[in-house]
């Protein structure tokens, strides 16, 4: 499976996949994995297979977006039930949080795989990802997991255009981590706290927003991230009432709006300051 440099990357990622018999696919629906899984579908055909995984961790909206784009792909689906709040390392929320829920799912669907006799499960890990910090990436790694935007050095605006350039419906879908990810490290994740996320989020689409983040901090506290543009907005006294009501509604004791605007991976900034610590 090698990628020629001299091709597209749409050609690049359409002839890694023509080097397989079949594959697996770890879907999401997020753009990234649905890259992947359109070009499987298009390079294999009925030998790919996507899964999406079903918990508490996942939001009701994005297991319908991926069903929905599953089959606006024309690719195999099927969705299976995790249970990654059984893992001590996941709910303790300790910042390799991540590696727990990637071995959850990737023990699951490497048992599928053996079943099934698939060549190899691929996600949807791409070139930008290098830089962030991934745990689950060493859970791939363990589980011969493979990542074929991240081998074709494809980036997150590349995979964006090739999405576009295949007609997939989240080509311009937001980044939407599992809801685990929103809930600072070092508090306990619970079906509980993961449903509050959950609805506060939806909250906010309700009233427009598009890309959002609700942070769950310790002690019931709501720390919400929207783009700088939509800040004063949102801190008008008709909105801001109607979405403090709202959020204590929910269970949430405290709502905060973070005046520095939605940032991908801000509760990473946590991990740094314990290092500092110590």
């Amino acid at each position: 499976m090698t990628c020629d440099p001299s091709l597209s990357a749409s050609e690049r990622l359409l002839n890694w996949f023509h080097d397989l018999d079949s594959c697996l696919v770890a879907f999401s629906g997020g753009v990234d994995s649905s890259v992947v899984a359109k070009a499987a579908a298009l390079a294999l055909g009925d030998e790919s297979f996507a899964v999406t995984a079903k918990s508490p961790s996942v939001a009701e909206r994005d297991l319908r977006i991926a069903k929905e784009t599953a089959e606006a792909i024309g690719i195999r689906h099927e969705v299976i039930e995790t249970a990654e709040l059984n893992r001590p390392g996941y709910v303790a929320n300790a910042p390799d949080r991540c590696f727990h829920c990637k071995s959850e799912l990737y023990d699951h669907l490497s048992a599928i795989r053996a079943k099934y006799e698939t060549a190899v499960i691929v996600n949807g890990a791409n070139l930008d990802d290098r830089g962030d910090h991934r745990p689950g990436m060493i859970a791939a790694t363990n589980a011969g997991v493979r990542s074929p935007l991240l081998e074709c050095e494809i980036d997150k605006a590349t995979l964006r255009e090739i999405a576009k350039l295949w007609d997939i419906p989240v080509w311009d879908r937001p980044a939407s981590p599992c809801l685990a990810s929103r809930i600072a490290y070092g508090v306990e994740v619970t079906p509980e706290r993961l449903k509050m996320v959950e609805l506060a989020e939806e909250t906010l689409r309700s009233l427009g927003l598009r890309d959002l983040r609700v942070r769950y901090h310790e002690g019931d506290l709501a720390r919400l991230e929207v783009p700088i543009e939509a800040i004063e907005w949102l801190a008008k006294p008709e909105t801001r009432e109607t979405l403090e009501q709202r959020l204590t509604e929910i269970g949430f004791k405290f709502v905060t709006l973070d005046l520095g605007g939605l940032k991908s991976g801000s509760l990473n900034q946590l991990i740094q300051v314990s290092l500092n610590e110590t």
